[in-house]
């Protein structure tokens, strides 16, 4: 409790810069800005990133955090229409809505199913955020103690995880979880730098598979076939 009453008045002057007309200005134009790339498969908030930095040179830092704020927040929002409408996901987050929008959308619902995620981008939009707010004041002591043996367990958790929300075949999730696992250890190491399953002789395998580029074959190849 101490952690957050320290907290509040670092939270009341965040809240009076917000609030400023003009960083409120570069706020709704990261936000269309956002709308626009996330429509594009393929396209995150990576790459949104990447083309405004070069505009960022000389601006406010205050301005600049709002624009890019702005934009990265409502790009899992704008890719929800390549993945209900085409049936590609357009980033990894999307992933989970084609499974069932796309199928509403062939079904004549395309509006009710864009509608569903649309309302639960807000409401887990604003949730998330409250949430993130309050817990990363009391969670950051434990997080920086977090080692080696603790992120094997937050793994095995997430990979247990696929296999309950595969349904009743809870094999299906696994294996598919499995070969995740196999695509994922193509390319060098994150922190160690060693080729694992790819050799120099490959020079494309050295910087693995890129999950995006993974999940636009799996959902789209089908669909052209």
């Amino acid at each position: 409790m101490e952690v957050i009453m320290e907290a509040l008045p670092a939270l009341g002057d965040a809240w009076g810069l917000i609030l400023q007309p003009v960083v409120l200005g570069y706020l709704v134009l990261g936000v269309v800005m956002g709308l626009c790339i996330g429509v594009f498969p393929g396209l995150g908030g990576i790459a949104g990133l990447s083309l405004l930095l070069p505009f960022m040179f000389g601006m406010d830092p205050i301005l600049g955090l709002a624009l890019m704020v702005g934009m990265v927040a409502v790009v899992p929002t704008s890719d929800t229409f390549a993945s209900v409408l085409m049936g590609i996901p357009g980033s990894s987050a999307s992933q989970a809505t084609v499974l069932d929008g796309f199928p509403m959308a062939k079904k004549g619902m395309a509006a009710r199913a864009l509608s569903a995620a649309f309302a639960s981008s807000l409401f887990g939009g604003l949730v998330g955020a409250s949430f993130l707010t309050i817990f990363i004041l009391i969670a950051r002591p434990i997080v920086l103690e977090f080692r080696t043996p603790e992120l094997l367990m937050i793994t095995v958790f997430g990979l247990s995880m696929v296999g309950i929300l595969a349904g009743r075949v809870a094999i299906k999730g696994i294996v598919a979880a499995g070969l995740g696992m196999l695509i994922g250890t193509i390319g060098e190491g994150a922190s160690s730098g060693d080729l694992r399953m790819s050799s120099y002789d490959f020079p494309y395998l050295t910087d693995g598979l890129k999950l995006v580029i993974v999940g636009l074959g799996i959902f789209a190849i089908p669909e052209i076939v």
